[in-house]
């Protein structure tokens, strides 16, 4: 059956999706720990460090790792969530046209709600 007259996706096809997944959730924690590590290094920093660095070097970089652990909690949610339309049987369903997302597209972005044609469409407006 082609992918554009199929409701959903096989339970097999949702297995291989929950695999991406996983990985991509293990991958995105590991980086948000090293994050939250290098802020917690920074925040702990002593004196002769505070030295070696001017004020403004250590505020950007604390806030780089700010943001870097924020994008990775807002990843992480995402994936979570896709993990939830996985056990559903929703996963992969463009929320605006109901119809599949390419398999492609759910490989590159495993948490993809969109697809490729509605997200184009959100954006043009």
């Amino acid at each position: 059956m082609a992918e554009e007259t199929k409701k959903r996706y096989s339970d097999e096809e949702l297995r291989e999706f929950e695999k991406i997944i996983d990985q991509k959730l293990a991958e995105a924690r590991e980086q948000l720990n090293y994050y939250l590590k290098q802020i917690r290094s920074i925040q702990e920093s002593t004196e002769t460090t505070l030295k070696a660095y001017s004020e403004n070097t250590i505020v950007r970089e604390l806030n780089e790792y700010t943001t870097y652990a924020e994008r990775m909690r807002k990843l992480i949610h995402h994936l979570e969530k896709a993990k939830i339309r996985i056990k559903n049987k929703t996963y992969g369903i463009c929320r605006e046209t109901g119809k599949l997302i390419s398999k492609e597209r759910l490989r590159a972005v495993p948490h993809a709600t969109l697809s490729i044609e509605a997200k184009q469409k959100l954006s043009n407006r």
